[in-house]
């Protein structure tokens, strides 16, 4: 991906999280913090970009590590298929990956993140929406859904499950470590 494409995806993800606490950090507190998303394969050759775009540390492979956005999710890492994915969903326009691809999550989502899992637009947590709070996790995308077939949708598994059915941003959810606390569901 150029870097172009990658500025581009920073700035639509940093529209939306650009009042995170880790946003206005120094430079070496946001790699660090990026950087708890990333396995041992990758942690040394990622790029790290803060949420504005914004290079604070080039690497020679095609993953790209941000520090967490508030309220949102947790640190991510993203191959330059994810991140055409982020730009998607995040501009809510269509989605079609063309090659598998995987993304990283390793520190998990925020404890006042998390999402839908059946709701790729909502933003908070109500009684019929399965929001989840995950922990660590990896994501895969690919370009035919169908090979997700028979795999869960729902959150309440052991495993694997997949998130935002039916959805152009349909992805598997893998879970490599156990769930944190849950947020509360507001009265409604």
């Amino acid at each position: 991906m150029n870097s172009l494409h990658l500025a581009v995806t920073a700035a639509v993800i940093c529209t939306a999280f650009s009042g995170s606490a880790i946003a206005q950090s120094s430079p070496d507190a946001m790699i660090a913090d990026a950087l708890r998303a990333a396995p041992p394969s990758i942690l040394k050759t990622a790029t790290v970009s803060d949420l504005a775009g914004n290079i604070l540390r080039e690497g020679p492979s095609d993953y790209t590590c941000f520090p967490a956005p508030d309220g949102i999710a947790g640190p991510m890492c993203m191959d330059s298929e994810w991140r055409r994915w982020m730009a998607a969903w995040m501009g809510g326009t269509p989605f079609t990956a063309e090659r598998l691809a995987i993304a990283y999550m390793l520190a998990g989502d925020s404890p006042d993140g998390g999402a839908s899992n059946i709701d790729p637009a909502a933003t908070l947590p109500t009684a019929d929406n399965e929001w989840i709070v995950e922990g660590p996790h990896m994501m895969l995308i690919t370009p035919d859904p169908s090979v997700f077939d028979g795999i869960p949708t729902t959150i309440n598994t052991d495993g694997p499950y997949v998130m935002w059915s039916g959805t152009p941003y349909v992805h598997l959810m893998v879970p490599v470590d156990k769930r944190p606390e849950q947020r509360s569901i507001p009265l409604q």
